[in-house]
This record gives C-alpha cells, sequence and structure tokens, in this order.
C-alpha cells in the first residue's frame, strides 16, 4: 500500500540512519574505565542504545538492560557527565550510514519531500554526525533528546515537527528502528515505516505494527511515491 498525499519524512537517527554504536560503546566503556568498572563489549553496549544518553549509562552502571534501582545519583550524575565528555570527542570516529541511505534520502527530498529528524540522542551531537557522514544541509528540522520536555515514544516531538512544518499528521510519516518510533506514531496517530536493522533490544519490530516493515532503507522508495502537485 502506498503512503498517499504525504509531505514530510520523519527520521530516527541511532540505528536508522547511522550505525552509531561503535563510537556510543567506545565512549561508554571509557567512562566505566574511568569509574573504575570493567569495560563491556560493543555488541552488549549495542543492545542498550535507542533512549538517549541517561537510559544508557544506566545500563552501563547496571551492566544490564533493566536498570538497577539502587544506583546513586550523585554516580549517575557523575558517570554522565564524563560520558558525554567523551562522547563529544569520537561521536563520528567509527560510527558510519547504513546501506543506501544517503542515496535513498537524496532520492527522497529530490521528489518533494521535506526531511526532519526526531532523535533521542541529545541535540548538540546530531550535527557534527550528519556533518561527519556527509547530510549536512538534507534535514530541515532536528529534535534531540532533549530538545523538549518529552522524548518518545511520548508523541510531542511529533506533534512539535507537524506544527514546526505547518502539517497535519495525516500529511506526516515516522520512520525508526524501534518500538519507540513506532509507539510515538501511533500516540499520534501519524503513519509510520518500520526498519529491522538497528537498535531494537532483539524485540520484533512487527509486533508494534507499523504500517510498513523494510530489511532496506531503499525500500522506502517502494511506498513513497513523491508529492502529487495539484492538478
Amino acid at each position: 500500500m502506498i503512503l498517499e498525499d504525504k509531505q514530510v519524512l520523519l527520521f530516527d537517527l541511532d540505528g536508522t540512519l547511522v550505525d552509531s554504536a561503535p563510537d556510543l560503546a567506545a565512549a561508554v566503556n571509557q567512562t566505566l574505565i574511568h569509574l573504575g568498572r570493567e569495560p563491556f563489549p560493543e555488541a552488549t553496549v549495542r543492545n542498550w542504545v535507542g533512549n538517549g544518553a541517561l537510559m544508557l549509562i544506566l545500563r552501563a552502571l547496571s551492566g544490564d538492560k533493566d536498570v538497577d534501582p539502587e544506583l546513586p545519583q550523585t554516580l549517575v550524575d557523575n558517570a554522565l557527565a564524563v560520558f558525554l565528555d567523551f562522547y563529544a570527542k569520537c561521536v563520528c570516529d567509527k560510527s558510519k550510514l547504513y546501506g543506501n541511505v544517503k542515496d535513498t534520502l537524496l532520492a527522497l527530498k529530490a521528489q518533494g519531500y521535506r526531511l526532519g529528524i526526531i532523535t533521542n540522542k541529545p541535540e548538540k551531537f546530531v550535527a557534527p554526525i550528519l556533518d561527519g557522514l556527509g547530510l549536512s544541509g538534507i534535514f530541515e528540522l532536528i529534535l534531540g533528546g532533549d530538545s523538549l520536555a518529552e522524548r518518545k515514544p511520548h508523541p510531542l516531538p511529533l506533534y512539535t515537527a507537524c506544527k514546526w512544518f505547518e502539517v497535519s499528521v495525516d500529511q506526516c510519516v515516522m520512520i525508526g528502528d524501534s518500538k519507540n518510533d513506532i509507539l510515538a506514531a501511533k500516540a499520534a496517530n501519524m503513519d509510520s515505516i518500520g526498519l529491522t536493522y538497528g537498535y531494537n533490544y532483539d524485540e520484533d519490530l512487527a509486533v508494534h505494527q507499523p504500517n510498513h516493515l523494510f530489511s532496506d532503507f531503499k525500500g522506502l522508495l517502494s511506498v513513497l511515491k513523491g508529492i502529487q502537485e495539484p492538478a
């Protein structure tokens, strides 16, 4: 089924456009070593990504996806500050675009779509990644996890994007790799497209029933046919 009458495409970043896990894992492990703790394999850290920097650090300090409720707040605050400092220094060292991302984004933009990013990553890290991976200038709007009072899966970032672009919810599509993206879209009554290759905590994204689900980013081109000009 083609998604018709769309004007704006809203993309998640980590796990959707960019595989940022290598740099996130490096910063997490530098933080843990700084705190006198044992580091974790990148594959372990990869499964903790997707809910923002604070949750990533909470999971790292807990050594598990499920957060230890007894973590001292002073430890958490210190670890988060250290992590953000380390990550700022390696934000795009080993991160890379997933296959077919850049060509597909350029094709969609050429078809007339307006593009935005809605991510749970702190906003200050987004532009350096886009610049480093050759995506600067493609997106009109960037909303990070700290840009608003709420973040995905809350619908506020999606509503905010609609208002900024001056379009209705029906004219937008949310595109992402995790349940946070699909749940945010459903909460906003917005259509969604899921991607299976990112960070979804080993869960089957199909359970959350996005309108479409692809294992390759270029699959978007099969259901987004470009904006129809008025007759």
